[in-house]
């Protein structure tokens, strides 16, 4: 009755006091008995569900209070996120199962290996990995945990003891513990006494950048498949370890918004997911409507979201003989808020999220032998598949970049694809290979279907709209020569430990050191070598000593009129060279074939202090992406300037600004705009990426034609127009693009052709002289990846990166991201490029 009241209370618009009124009986199912010995979250956390946000260190508490009381449950921590947060994951089943767990396990792996056939399912316990809130301002999943996790400790009664008998739950209660942890902060610090619905109201409007993202600002829900962050790194291990049937992932979705629960959209599924996968999910969906028929809540299912990129959570699995399950909530982003479905109250939220994990346990027991009997068929197939198919592996690698290499085999590692040495130096079409810079990757063997989705070049499509990206091909993002092969020669020795690059020094020298600028962490060192107060040079033409050719780009280190003598510089570069994981040669003379080492084409290079604008109007997944490139990978300082208190900062400080995508023409006002123009004519280098090209273009930074579509709808209905509109979305594909080595955005790359990930319409027509088209697409440059016709045409021999000298300084362009996700290795040295070399642009 009081709940009743509190309801009509809200939907009038009156104040509601403390949600006290919303106890744990509210989310609890009726009719079930619960052990008193098991605490309530109350009892741990200090309030009711729903009641406040959790913070994870409260989640945490409890969640390890659980599993010290209940003998259903054991807790692990799998790692740490960036701010030190725990991992966790929750195992639960019966004390039976707890007993024979690791034997269950490896009886549950044997289903999807050579000679399954023979086993029986009957008796066989499913898998059902369900995880919360991988966006942390989308809480409800892991407020939602909490009930649910004391459900499944303390409920009583022969219905649970059978499910848990026949069940191994994976609980993962949050996915993104510092999103989650930043976002609960924002909602409780502005919750009233009296609960306010009234959307202007200051608890529903997040500062920037918001609680979705991880401490990087990342989207950890698109890295389920490059597996580039510590948590999805945790997760995938779980995931890989145990090949659960199925697998949820609890998520939000706008305020006016109800319920989401897949199947997607029909024709947005990736043409490797098999039909019967769908099936399935649909056959779940049945358990999902009616839970939530029952508690009266609105849903919808089979519209909006898609089954494509295998990089989310709902979908990865999909293509590992899984089943993945999205569920979108309509979000209250805080504690209550008004939305067109009425006044929409976080518990409300929680339920339905509570309601839906347990319908998944609901269908997963019933549904029990039917699942596992499909993962085995999966598996059985593809193997036959892959014995069908005319490509029997693929071979990738860069002889000059071995590092780059290096991380691809690690991501091949980290989803337990095996891969081979190369036996011998190959070339093949042309593409030279080198022995210990380049592996082999046979397709016979588990999961066939998962190395063709990281390899496929796919240009063709059932559908013209994507929720997200439409192609990921792994060795054009890492920008590595590869090929299919028809037959395995070239294998070498299986891969069983992948042992990290190891950097090296050939000696030592009175009068030079040298490095080509090919491998991935020559940026690293070079910002060492200046930090350390050192001189540094770059060749601006290639040259050969002792035998050795180097290439436009390569840095040298003098060993004369430096702070540090011989010993001191051969020790310092020895360190650096193990450090960077890059190869340093020690010269004793300076006379080459080419330039010699005093010559004017060696420009000296300096070091560099460099600012990202951040905050209100800039995209926080870019800037974060560049934030974790400079900091986690290159050791480099970048300082972080936020748009509200940029007019008061002096930039004389530094050499370089970055910009990323924002709004467009009004990241920064007028004001701001003469301030960076005056700053890049005295000698600063400010660099722009995506749609920062409307701001440079409205204060005339640069000049630059850009090609315009003249599409008209015509025959277009008016409830055709949104996706005669979404047709046009360059969503994320890859493009071909010519590369001018010579010019300094080019060094460190070997080959005349460049792989670029796109998701703008920004096309620039080329300047008349060649030589200021560096990077230029080609005639025909679609790799991977959807375009529509119309942008098809654009984008041909049209240009994404512009570069102009500004009195003493420079202004650089780039249309594309060049940091894509962090798992875009390929082109990360094109912005580092720009950094070191933007002087000589």
């Amino acid at each position: 009755m009081r709940l009743i009241l509190f309801l009509f209370l809200a939907a009038l618009g009156m104040p509601v006091y403390a949600q006290n009124t919303t106890s744990l009986d509210y989310y609890l199912p009726e009719g079930v008995s619960y052990d008193p010995t098991i605490p309530k979250p109350a009892d741990i956390i200090g309030h009711e569900v729903g009641q406040w946000h959790v913070t994870h260190d409260k989640l945490m508490f409890y969640m390890k209070t659980l599993a010290d009381k209940s003998d259903r449950m054991t807790i692990e921590n799998r790692g740490e996120t960036f701010e030190g947060r725990p991992i966790l994951l929750l195992t639960v089943t019966s004390p039976k199962n707890h007993q024979n767990l690791e034997q269950l396990r490896q009886e549950h792996i044997s289903l999807t290996e050579s000679g399954a056939t023979s086993l029986n399912t009957n008796g066989m316990p499913i898998v059902v990995y369900q995880g919360f809130s991988i966006h942390g301002n989308e809480s409800s999943g892991s407020n939602a945990s909490l009930a649910y996790a004391y459900h499944l400790a303390a409920a009583q009664g022969p219905e649970i003891e059978e499910l848990l008998d026949n069940m191994v739950i994976l609980l993962d209660p949050c996915f993104n513990p510092d999103g989650l942890q930043r976002f609960a902060y924002w909602a409780n610090v502005h919750r009233s006494q009296n609960l306010n619905p009234d959307r202007n109201e200051r608890e529903y409007h997040e500062v920037w950048p918001g609680g979705r993202t991880n401490h990087y600002w990342f989207d950890m829900n698109r890295d389920w498949l490059p597996v580039q962050l510590p948590e999805s790194r945790a997760r995938i291990e779980t995931f890989h370890k145990w090949l659960p049937n199925i697998l949820t992932d609890h998520h939000e979705m706008g305020t006016n918004s109800t319920f989401f629960f897949q199947p997607g959209e029909p024709s947005r599924v990736h043409p490797l997911t098999p039909k019967i996968n769908q099936e399935l999910t649909a056959e779940i969906g049945t358990y999902h409507a009616r839970a939530l028929d029952k508690i009266g809540s609105l849903y919808y299912s089979e519209e909006n979201y898609d089954d494509y990129y295998y990089g989310k959570g709902s979908t990865f699995p999909d293509v590992n003989g899984s089943i993945g399950i999205l569920f979108e909530q309509g979000s209250s982003r805080g504690h209550i808020q008004e939305s067109e479905n009425g006044i929409l109250t976080f518990p409300f939220t929680i339920k339905n999220q509570f309601t839906t994990a347990l319908s998944t346990i609901e269908a997963a027991k019933n549904m029990r032998t039917k699942i596992l009997d499909y993962q085995r068929k999966y598996y059985q197939e593809i193997k036959r598949e892959a014995g069908r198919s005319r490509t029997k592996g693929y071979l990738f690698g860069d002889a000059k970049d071995i590092n780059k290499t290096w991380h691809l085999a690690e991501v091949l590692n980290r989803h337990k694809i095996q891969f081979h040495e190369l036996k011998d130096n190959v070339t093949i079409g042309g593409k030279a290979f080198r022995k210990g810079a380049a592996y082999v990757v046979p397709l016979n063997q588990k999961n066939p279907r998962l190395i063709r989705a990281m390899f496929e070049k796919r240009t063709t499509f059932k559908d013209s709209l994507f929720y997200d990206i439409s192609a990921w091909t792994f060795p054009l993002a890492f920008n590595l020569d590869h090929m299919e092969l028809s037959a395995l020669l070239s294998a070498g020795d299986k891969v069983e430990n992948l042992e990290p690059i190891q950097g090296s020094i050939s000696g030592k020298s009175n009068y030079a050191y040298l490095f080509e600028w090919h491998e991935y962490y020559t940026p690293k060192a070079l910002n060492a070598i200046l930090e350390k107060g050192l001189r540094a040079k770059v060749a601006k033409t290639p040259f050969s000593v002792n035998g050795k050719k180097y290439d436009y780009g390569t840095i040298m280190v003098p060993v004369q009129n430096q702070k540090l003598d011989a010993n001191g510089m051969h020790s310092f570069l020895e360190k650096v060279a193990l450090e960077s994981q890059i190869s340093i040669d020690a010269v004793s003379t300076g006379l080459t074939v080419g330039i010699d080492l005093g010559s004017n084409d060696f420009d000296p290079i300096q070091k560099q202090k460099v600012a990202l604008l951040v905050g209100d109007g800039v995209r926080s997944y870019d800037a974060g992406e560049i934030w974790h490139l400079f900091d986690t990978r290159y050791n480099m300082k970048i300082t972080k300037i936020d748009t509200r208190y940029f007019h008061e900062v002096d930039l004389t400080k530094y050499t370089d600004l970055i910009m990323p995508s924002g709004r467009g023409g009004n990241i920064l006002d007028e004001k701001g705009a003469e301030k960076v123009k005056e700053w890049v004519q005295n000698g600063g280098t400010v660099i722009g990426f995506r749609n920062v090209a409307d701001w440079f273009k409205k204060y005339e930074f640069l000049n630059f034609e850009m090609k315009k579509d003249t599409l008209k709808a015509k025959n277009i209905r008016f409830d055709q127009r949104r996706d005669f509109l979404g047709a046009q979305v360059t969503g994320g594909a890859i493009f071909e693009a010519k590369l001018d080595r010579s010019h300094p955005v080019g060094y460190g790359y070997k080959n005349n052709r460049i792989s670029l990930f796109r998701n703008t319409n920004i096309y620039l027509k080329p300047e008349k002289d060649s030589y200021n088209n560096p990077i230029q697409y080609t005639n025909n440059p679609l790799q991977s990846g959807y375009i529509s016709e119309e942008n098809k045409k654009l984008i041909k021999n049209s240009v994404p990166f512009k570069a102009k000298r500004m009195g003493k300084g420079r202004v650089i362009l780039f249309t594309d991201n060049t940091n894509f996700r962090a798992f875009w290795y390929g082109t990360n040295k094109l912005m580092m490029n720009a950094i070191f070399f933007g002087p000589m642009m």
